[in-house]
């Protein structure tokens, strides 16, 4: 039995070191983030920081070029996260049937998700170059016109969007993979015996019991999709004109390129409460389907 402070506090003197460490990196830049932001505040001049209130927040809801990154936002993020999340399913029904070579070609699968984001969008800025890439060549020995790709105003999103789909796909596949591996054997059994078809099969047995598994590999995309800024920076940088620039892009331009941490900080503020928002939403949808069940 426990007869000392240091024995009867033993729990939580232990998890101290990690309450702390969340509380220094993580909690404390939130809070310092959202006191900046009802500061106007330019580290290109030697004018301390001024107190405008909401003047930051007023600023951004009258700003098109803000509009234009929250739209370019969602248009990339939600594109994006449909194409990972189906494909993803379908790839893991794929490599997880027994076939010759099977650990091979689950290695060389996952290895753009091993890879350095930024690296690999160098990678593809080469790839999607207009005159020498690799994109426009395979387009003309198919007999088609070379495209812009990431120098299009109206391809740059999708040109982005197929770079993340082929390095994030492999994380939905694998978390499906190992859910499939904990389905119950059983009712496939029964299934057929009742000559049940192996599209009936998965619509009717694996995606409703796979439900849940697909649920968290989808809310963890989500969050991180809505994040992504090394693959478009590395690549487009937000351009061309802004119609690639996310809000994350945005936020960086206003805090290190115009030195407006005022109003960098408001939009961080604002981007923060949006992947929040998103976060909760699709927790009380997950608990909802799992009640429903």
């Amino acid at each position: 039995m426990p007869t000392n402070w240091f024995d009867r506090n033993l729990k939580w003197i232990y998890t101290m070191p990690a309450v702390l460490f969340v509380l220094l990196m993580m909690v404390f830049p939130i809070l310092y983030t959202f006191r900046i932001s009802f500061y106007e505040w330019s580290m290109s001049s030697a004018t301390p920081p001024e107190w405008v209130g909401l003047a930051n927040y007023a600023t951004l809801l009258s700003d098109t070029r803000f509009w234009q990154a929250v739209q370019n936002t969602f248009v990339f993020s939600a594109g994006a996260l449909i194409l990972e999340t189906v494909l993803g399913v379908a790839i893991a029904m794929l490599l997880y049937r027994d076939f010759r070579g099977k650990n091979f070609v689950k290695t060389l699968f996952l290895l753009p998700m091993v890879a350095t984001p930024v690296a690999m969008g160098l990678v593809w800025v080469l790839i999607y170059e207009p005159s020498i890439g690799l994109a426009n060549h395979v387009l003309k020995a198919f007999g088609l016109e070379p495209q812009l790709w990431i120098a299009s105003p109206t391809q740059a999103i999708p040109s982005l969007i197929v770079i993340d789909v082929w390095e994030w796909t492999p994380m939905i596949a694998l978390i499906v993979m190992a859910g499939l591996s904990t389905l119950p054997s059983e009712p496939y059994e029964a299934a057929d015996v009742d000559g049940a078809t192996a599209w009936q099969k998965f619509v009717h047995l694996t995606l409703p019991m796979l439900r849940p598994t697909i649920m968290v590999a989808f809310m963890l995309r989500l969050i991180d999709v809505l994040k992504t800024f090394d693959i478009i920076y590395s690549t487009t940088q937000g351009g061309p004109n802004m119609k690639s620039e996310t809000l994350n892009i945005y936020g960086y331009t206003l805090g290190f390129q115009y030195f407006k941490l005022g109003l960098a900080s408001s939009l961080l503020v604002v981007f923060f409460a949006l992947v929040m928002g998103f976060t909760l939403l699709m927790i009380w949808f997950r608990k909802r389907l799992e009640g429903a069940t």
